[in-house]
């Protein structure tokens, strides 16, 4: 019998050893793959760093951006369900699509929540109140309007949608990191260990902000408190002005990638994560659980990724609590140990492969089986999809005229 079809209409491709976002999507791909026949597009350009998704049967595309190829391309395809990869590849693609497939469904991989992010980012340049209903926020949610079900990758964020937005429950779900918790118990190895790390992709502003952060006034704390110790940096992406940051003297190691992010955590003794700002949840932490690395982290580090789930109260905001909390992590064995077993259950919990899967493909079916009925209790998403679904559409008709007629 032949498989239904999913088009995955990604924002870039996955990059799994890049970011914990290339890392979430190729999980993604591969637990629906085993229920459709999945093709993945995407505008973006290719990288060395890809994953080979036709290793795995998923079909790959190049596709383009306001151009009318793409609504060849979705006529001849006919796929049964959509995923939009960002609201974006939503504003961007749902429109043509509803053209040529309106009843297709569609269902948008938020990542996390962009609009969350950058208002915390703009609270801390600009030390205001935070301020989340901004014009960023009016597209996404207006996207997850749109769509017939959003996945939501951090319990935070799903309380945020329902409480203060008045998002219904029916309209999003849970999906945070699908991890395999099997034969993941970590060796209990403190002696063999040292040196403490910071992982992550430079790309992203978050981490950039908490590499220069702990270089100007966390790690020199550290580094008078703990003599021998030395930071290593690890991240892709890393850019002139990353490495200008490598200074061997202090004990502040610039690495670049990490081909394994798991095999390379597991070398260090702590995983420093002091993030200022930031949405969704960090594959960083969550990667150091696996390798058996505990982590000094904030408030915003940790969101979403415990939930009641003991910690190890190794959560701080300033410079002075995280040095504090990092020398105690690094020099009490017991202490440590503790953190550890914390992170490794946390995983077992939270991000289990399987569950996670299994709930998210028997949403999928349910919403197959009552899309009518679930497309008329969202009647602000049918405005919504009308209105701005033919007026994109003809903006991006525009723009392609105006492409080939330069």
């Amino acid at each position: 019998m032949k498989k239904n079809i999913i088009l995955f209409v990604g924002h870039l491709w996955p990059e799994p050893t890049s970011s914990a976002a290339g890392y979430r999507t190729l999980a993604l791909l591969k637990a629906l793959s085993a229920q459709w026949q999945v093709h993945f597009a995407c505008a973006a350009e290719k990288t060395e760093y890809c994953a080979d998704l036709e290793s795995l049967n998923i079909l790959e595309h190049k596709i383009k951006l306001n151009h009318s190829s793409f609504d060849h391309f979705i006529s001849v395809l006919q796929p049964d369900i959509v995923f939009y990869d960002r609201f974006i590849s939503e504003e961007q693609f749902a429109p043509r699509i509803h053209k040529h497939c309106p009843d297709v469904i569609n269902i948008l991989d938020t990542q996390d929540l962009h609009f969350l992010r950058k208002a915390r980012q703009k609270t801390l340049n600009s030390q205001q109140k935070i301020n989340l209903h901004s014009e960023e926020a009016i597209r996404e949610i207006a996207a997850i309007l749109r769509c017939d079900l959003s996945l939501i990758i951090s319990s935070y964020e799903m309380r945020l949608l329902i409480k203060q937005f008045n998002i219904s429950s029916s309209l999003i779900h849970f999906c945070p990191f699908m991890l395999s918790t099997e034969n993941n118990e970590p060796a209990d190895n403190f002696d063999e260990r040292e040196h403490f790390i910071m992982i992550g992709n430079f790309l992203h502003p978050p981490n950039w902000d908490a590499v220069l952060w702990c270089y100007q006034f966390i790690w020199p704390k550290i580094r008078q408190r703990l003599p021998e110790a030395q930071i290593h940096i690890y991240g892709a992406y890393a850019t002139e002005k990353v490495r200008q940051l490598h200074q061997p003297d202090k004990g502040f190691m610039i690495k670049g990638r990490a081909e394994d992010a798991v095999k390379t955590l597991s070398q260090y003794r702590v995983n420093l994560v002091p993030l200022r700002f930031g949405a969704g949840i960090k594959g960083k932490i969550a990667d150091g659980f696996i390798a058996g690395t505990p982590c000094i982290t904030t408030d915003i580090g940790q969101e979403g990724m415990a939930d009641d789930l003991p910690w190890g109260d190794m959560l701080a905001n300033d410079e002075e609590q995280i040095t504090e909390k990092a020398v105690q992590l690094y020099t009490n064995q017991s202490l440590w140990k503790q953190c550890r077993q914390f992170g490794h259950h946390i995983i077992k919990q939270n991000f289990n492969e399987k569950q996670h899967s299994e709930a998210l493909i028997k949403h999928i079916h349910q919403l197959e089986n009552k899309l009518s009925e679930h497309r008329d209790k969202n009647f602000y998403g049918q405005i919504l999809r009308h209105n701005l679904y033919r007026s994109q559409y003809f903006m991006s008709k525009w723009i392609e005229e105006k492409n080939n007629n330069q």
